[in-house]
């Protein structure tokens, strides 16, 4: 199945913690929807610009768009 590697941006100098904030909330909503999540994280780009990401599976991918509008997307490849 091709993997999904989903974006959202945080930019500004509260980026770090609303990034680190939102990846709670995008837990919460694999949990509750009983979504298959293969990875997710943040990273720091610079100083004020985090993003969370969230590595899915492909069939997923128009759920969570909808219901969380990520910033953007790319495909990865994860070892299975």
């Amino acid at each position: 199945m091709e993997k999904i590697k989903l974006i959202w941006d945080f930019r500004g100098p509260a980026s770090p913690h609303t990034a680190a904030h939102f990846k709670i909330h995008l837990l919460e909503f694999f949990a509750s929807e009983k979504l298959l999540l293969i990875e997710s994280g943040v990273e720091s780009v610079n100083e004020v610009h985090h993003y969370t990401y969230a590595i899915i599976d492909k069939q997923n991918l128009e759920v969570i768009k909808t219901a969380l509008k990520p910033t953007r997307g790319q495909r990865v490849k994860v070892d299975d």
